[in-house]
C-alpha cells in the first residue's frame, strides 16, 4: 500500500513539473517550424494506430491465457485464421502507405532549397514581396551574419522582420556546423567550402534563441545566438542601430575574427566587404589562396598537375590538325615542366629549380 502512494506521489509530481514545459518544435512562432510540427504529430498519431493495440492486445492476451483462467479456450492445434491475418497485415500496410504519402508530400514542399509559397497558413506570399536576404557563417565558436543588402553584419545576434521571406545562405569557416532556430524552421547542415539555404518565415514578435545543433568542438556548448522577430519598423531601427556601430568587416577584420574564441558577446558592423562572403565559401579570404571556384576550373580543364599535363598538353601528331581552323599556336600555352622548391640548401633562401617533365614532383 505505501509503494503505491509513493507511486503515485512521484508520477503527480511529474505532472505538475511537466505542466509548466512549453515544446517549442510543436509550438513555434514560424510557418515552416508550425507544418515540421505537424509533421511530427501527424507521424506519431500514424505510428500509435499500431504500436496502442499491439501494447493493449499483449497485455489482454497475457492476462485472458494465464495459466489460472480455467475458462480461457484451450486449442493447441490451431494454425490460421484469416480474420487475424487480414488485420495483422492490412493494417500496418495502411500506415506504411498514409507515412509514405506525407514523406513524399512534405519532402518537396518543405524542401528547404525551396523558395516560400506562402507566409502562414492563412495567407499567401504576394508576388512583389522581396526575401530578405541573409548569410550565414558558422566560426569556431561563434555565428556570423551577413546582410548583402543592408551592407551590414553582425556575431551572435539574428533579426527579421515578421511575414517576411528569409532567404538564408549557409556556410562554413572551418569544421560542420548545424544552423538551428527552433521557433523559425529544422535544422540545416553548414559545411566548409559548400553552401546549403533555408527558405523561412516568423510570424510572431519575440526573442527567440538559436544554436549549432552538430558539435563542432570545445565551445560547441555557448555556440549560441539570439534571433529577434520583429516589426517592419523596429527591424529599420535596428538595421540602423547597426549602421551607427561604425565598425568595418574587411578580410583583415574578418580572418581576425575566425580565430576560435567561445561565447562572444554581440558584434556589430556598420560596413562589409562586398565580395566578402564569396571569398569565405571559395576558401580565399587569403588573397595569397587561390579560390575553390578558380582550382575547380582548372581542374575541369585537365589540371595542372602530372596528370593534368598529360590531359592538357596537345600531342605531336595533333598540332597539324589545329591549323588553317582559327586556333593559332601561340594562343595556347601548356605546362611542360613544374617547378619546385629547393629547401635542402638553405632553409631560409628559397630557389625556384625548373625540373623535366618526367621528374617534376609536387610538394
Amino acid at each position: 500500500m505505501l509503494f503505491r502512494f509513493l507511486r503515485g506521489m512521484l508520477l503527480l509530481s511529474l505532472a505538475v513539473f511537466l505542466a509548466g514545459c512549453k515544446s517549442v518544435v510543436l509550438s513555434p512562432s514560424g510557418d515552416i517550424a508550425q507544418q515540421q510540427g505537424n509533421l511530427v504529430i501527424v507521424s506519431t498519431v500514424l505510428m500509435l494506430l499500431i504500436i496502442v493495440p499491439v501494447m493493449i492486445l499483449t497485455a489482454w492476451f497475457a492476462w485472458r491465457y494465464r495459466a489460472s483462467n480455467t475458462e480461457a479456450t484451450y486449442d493447441p492445434d490451431w494454425h490460421h485464421s484469416t480474420s487475424v491475418e487480414l488485420g495483422i497485415w492490412a493494417a500496418p500496410l495502411l500506415i506504411v502507405i498514409a507515412l509514405g504519402a506525407v514523406t513524399w508530400i512534405t519532402t518537396h514542399t518543405l524542401d528547404p532549397f525551396r523558395p516560400l509559397a506562402r507566409i502562414s497558413a492563412t495567407q499567401t506570399l504576394a508576388k512583389d514581396v522581396k526575401p530578405l536576404q541573409v548569410q550565414v557563417v558558422a566560426l569556431d565558436w561563434k555565428w556570423l551574419f551577413i546582410y548583402p543588402d543592408y551592407g551590414i553584419a553582425t556575431v551572435n545576434e539574428l533579426a527579421a522582420p515578421i511575414d517576411t521571406p528569409i532567404n538564408f545562405q549557409i556556410t562554413s569557416s572551418t569544421v560542420m556546423n548545424s544552423f538551428y532556430i527552433p521557433a523559425l524552421a529544422g535544422q540545416i547542415y553548414a559545411m566548409p567550402a559548400m553552401e546549403t539555404k533555408l527558405h523561412a518565415v516568423i510570424n510572431k514578435i519575440g526573442n527567440y534563441e538559436g544554436f549549432s545543433a552538430n558539435y563542432s568542438g570545445a565551445g560547441f556548448s555557448g555556440m549560441k545566438f539570439r534571433f529577434h522577430g520583429m516589426s517592419k519598423e523596429e527591424f529599420e531601427a535596428w538595421i540602423q542601430k547597426n549602421k551607427d556601430a561604425g565598425n568595418k568587416l574587411d578580410r583583415p577584420t574578418y580572418q581576425a575574427l575566425e580565430k576560435p574564441s567561445e561565447r562572444e558577446a554581440v558584434r556589430r558592423y556598420a560596413q562589409i566587404d562586398p565580395k566578402l562572403y564569396d571569398a569565405i565559401l571559395n576558401l580565399c579570404v587569403d588573397p595569397n589562396k587561390m579560390c575553390q571556384r578558380d582550382m575547380m576550373a582548372i581542374d575541369a580543364k585537365g589540371g595542372l598537375g602530372l596528370a593534368g599535363v598529360y590531359n592538357v598538353g596537345r600531342l605531336a601528331y595533333d598540332r597539324p590538325r589545329a591549323r588553317g581552323h582559327g586556333e593559332s599556336e601561340a594562343e595556347r600555352a601548356y605546362v611542360l615542366s613544374l617547378c619546385t622548391i629547393d629547401r635542402s640548401a638553405n632553409p631560409t633562401s628559397l630557389s625556384l629549380t625548373a625540373q623535366p617533365l618526367s621528374a617534376a614532383v609536387i610538394r
